[in-house]
């Protein structure tokens, strides 16, 4: 079994009591407790006052100190596990549970409310709970309370659903709202791009809102609500940063990302949803350009890529060819293909160069628009309009903005 057979094993102290029992020979083999590396990823002295108890042996378990519960090895044993703690607790009362203490890329530490404890799915023999009762005002991840919370915007949204409420809002469901969440991230985007930081704060607002609104439909049909998005999100932040939460090293960003895959890897395991391919998991509602890009990035990670920068570019060259071929052919779906062809190699070579590919476009489109408001506002001045100029006057226009610039 995993650490020192005799720290808080419940079955070997059965075992060694029936070998007595039968006169048995027994041999006990001592190796480093796994309560060492708990310690260490917890962060606490366990002289100061701490109870270590088997998940199995519930009923002798009260927490009027701290408390260290090992062998909460299933979603079945958690659930025991809480509905005991409940007796003496709050259902909110804070506990952290950590999973493979020591475990390079393998440690999981989360600080939940108590009543969550048997929701997690990665459960296993390398399970233990913390749980800290001498520090009741404890806030999760060691938030101090905010002074504006979601309640009051939850309540606002649930008034505008309530049957007396507005019409608009009742009649939205989590299918009819998916364009607003879109629409209004771009407007983020564009509010960043600017850098309108107080429009940005505004618009922010608004995806807050369209999540608040998702969450109050699906509480609505009993599925989850803000808590659980915004609890969700909390453990799994924790649990992708071991190196932050618990006892991982790490030297770079790039050692980050690695570990990150492999825990997401680990997580798609634990639920079920492994892919079939390991082009799986990027989303098909994303940018055509983020998508190439997401796309091309899982292909390189088991070498389907060139060396450098340099094959990239020659593929684009290639693909180009083709186009003018299609061209000349007037063939329209071998031109949309090829042209597909020619954004996708693009993408690459922005990828080989470690830029965004739509980040790119988007500015190269705004410095677009900001020429060509150039030229209007000098066609203006002069008292003429756009249809009154040929191409090479504007194009002198355009180099005056450009040289501007």
């Amino acid at each position: 079994m995993p650490g020192h057979p005799g720290v808080a094993e419940t079955t070997v102290t059965q075992l060694v009591s029936w070998a007595q029992q039968k006169q048995k020979t027994l041999a006990v083999v001592p190796s480093m407790s796994c309560l060492d590396a708990v310690y260490m990823a917890l962060g606490i002295d366990p002289t100061m006052g701490l109870v270590i108890a088997d998940a199995l042996d519930l009923p002798d378990i009260v927490p009027n100190r701290a408390l260290l519960l090992t062998q909460v090895y299933s979603r079945l044993v958690a659930s025991e596990v809480k509905l005991h703690l409940m007796e003496y607790l709050s259902d909110e009362h804070p506990i952290t549970v950590i999973r493979g203490a020591g475990i390079p890329n393998e440690e999981i530490i989360v600080t939940i409310p108590l009543y969550q404890l048997d929701n997690l799915p990665w459960l296993d023999h390398l399970t233990s709970v913390y749980v800290d009762v001498n520090d009741c005002s404890h806030q999760s991840l060691g938030q101090t309370e905010c002074v504006y919370p979601l309640d009051p915007l939850v309540d606002v949204m649930k008034r505008l659903r309530a049957p007396d409420g507005c019409p608009w809002d009742q009649a939205q469901t989590n299918e009819s709202l998916r364009r607003y969440l879109v629409e209004e991230t771009y407007e983020v985007l564009e509010a960043i791009d600017e850098r309108r930081w107080d429009k940005v704060e505004e618009e922010l607002g608004d995806v807050l809102l369209q999540i608040v609104f998702h969450a109050e439909i699906a509480e609505e049909n009993e599925l989850f609500n803000i808590n659980d998005v915004v609890s969700t999100v909390s453990e799994k932040l924790i649990r992708r940063h071991p190196h932050v939460f618990g006892s991982v090293e790490v030297e770079d960003a790039q050692e980050v990302s690695v570990n990150w895959e492999e825990i997401k890897k680990q997580e798609r395991k634990a639920t079920g949803d492994e892919y079939a391919s390991i082009l799986d998991g990027v989303p098909k509602g994303l940018p055509a350009l983020t998508q190439a890009e997401k796309i091309q990035a899982k292909a390189a990670r088991v070498g389907f890529e060139w060396s450098d920068v340099t094959g990239a570019m020659d593929k684009v060259r290639e693909e180009l060819e083709e186009l003018r071929e299609a061209n000349e052919n007037h063939d329209y779906e071998d031109i949309q293909a090829e042209m597909g062809d020619v954004f996708f190699a693009l993408v690459n070579v922005a990828r080989y160069l470690g830029v965004d590919p739509e980040m790119a476009l988007r500015e190269s489109t705004a410095k677009f628009i900001k020429r060509f408001h150039f030229i209007e506002d000098m066609a203006a001045k002069q008292g003429r309009n756009l249809a009154q100029m040929d191409l090479s006057e504007m194009d002198a226009i355009w180099n005056v903005a450009k040289n501007r610039e």
